[in-house]
């Protein structure tokens, strides 16, 4: 059997990268019938059931999903490299943001800024120390301070997702503090 954590991977791949990897459908806004879900996933070496799958939700540290309120289907909260319309709404972002990255990026950062790469978003935190984390999952860690109050006065857009990642489409280099 799985683990938790190789059963909530296989969930983020399919429920935010590669659906089409189980033959799994998604909603315009991100939505898959946990039945079907369950059903496809099995035929791919992953036992899941509905209390598993409720389990994973109700137990992420980073809540990366959510269940609908009927319980009948699951999405992920952000992450997608697959368009979905997960209905966030715009949002005023607090003054300073953080980004947490590897320094291998460092010089692609400078002369570009932050893009979101194979994703929707720019990924942003509260805090440093959530930062931190992202950063080592990639390599060595950087942090970086956003400027996002000064971006949202210059009009730059900025929503915050169920799970409180702050999401942008770009930061320029002049909004980032190295």
């Amino acid at each position: 059997m799985k683990s938790q954590k190789e059963q909530s991977k296989f969930l983020s791949l399919v429920l935010r990268h590669q659906p089409e990897a189980i033959g799994l459908t998604l909603s315009s806004d991100g939505w898959a019938d946990i039945n079907e879900l369950i059903t496809k996933s099995n035929r791919h070496g992953f036992a899941f059931s509905v209390e598993s799958i409720a389990d994973i939700v109700a137990t992420s540290d980073k809540q990366r999903f959510k269940l609908s309120e009927d319980k009948k289907k699951i999405r992920a909260n952000q992450g997608h490299s697959i368009h979905v319309d997960v209905g966030l709404a715009k949002k005023a972002p607090p003054e300073i943001l953080f980004h947490g990255t590897a320094t291998r990026f460092l010089e692609s950062i400078k002369n570009q800024g932050l893009i979101p790469g194979s994703r929707q978003y720019v990924h942003l935190s509260i805090d440093k120390e959530t930062a931190i984390k992202v950063g080592k999952r990639h390599g060595s860690p950087v942090v970086f301070e956003i400027k996002s109050g000064k971006m949202q006065e210059e009009g730059f857009e900025f929503f915050v997702s169920e799970n409180n990642v702050w999401l942008t489409k770009h930061v320029p280099p002049d909004f980032i503090n190295f």
